[in-house]
């Protein structure tokens, strides 16, 4: 069974659903606070489905768009016993200079991977349930998959950052390269 037909088969949605392309609504919190607890629920869930079928030693994350939530809501969970990151209407308001270019995977296209360039360093705007304002600062491999999040919110998938004319690479060709993208602390 090919990767993303595996995915596919434990609710996440693949690549060319039009939910992916567009930019997810951002919950008004705290009046909408139980919908986005169910919105969060629901990707812990598919976190654990997922978790138990293929193993995520470099963490993983999942947007709301990818369960067919076209809600502004993502969960990171980090490599390790770190907790998870619960991230609601996310936006990067500030990133770093210095570049860093790692291959990515995605759930949503579960067959390849690409090598894609992002900041070391971002700053993020969250909302928390009660409705504050949260900002938080994120390094190395955390900030690279906390923006592979948000980019899942604002409708991109992150073929859309790879340079000019450089394509993903088959997952089986990745796997025999031995090219992985590390968890920085």
């Amino acid at each position: 069974m090919r990767p993303s037909q595996q995915m596919r088969d434990l609710g996440v949605v693949q690549h060319g659903a039009g939910i992916l392309a567009e930019a997810a609504r951002a919950f008004g919190l705290h009046a909408e606070r139980d919908e986005a607890e169910r919105t969060t629920d629901e990707l812990f869930a598919a976190m654990e489905r997922i978790g138990q079928v293929h193993p995520f030693a470099k963490g993983m994350g999942i947007a709301a768009p990818q369960i067919g939530i076209a809600r502004a809501a993502a969960v990171v969970q980090p490599p390790g016993d770190a907790p998870a990151t619960i991230l609601l209407n996310p936006r990067v308001i500030d990133c770093s200079e210095e570049m860093d270019e790692q291959y990515e995977g995605c759930l949503s296209f579960f067959d390849v991977r690409g090598l894609v360039p992002r900041p070391l360093k971002i700053t993020v705007e969250t909302t928390a349930l009660t409705g504050e304002t949260v900002i938080t600062v994120y390094e190395r491999g955390l900030a690279r998959l906390i923006h592979h999040e948000i980019d899942h919110l604002d409708g991109l998938l992150y073929t859309a950052r790879m340079r000019s004319g450089v394509d993903p690479i088959p997952v089986e060709e990745y796997r025999q390269a031995g090219r992985a993208w590390a968890y920085e602390q």
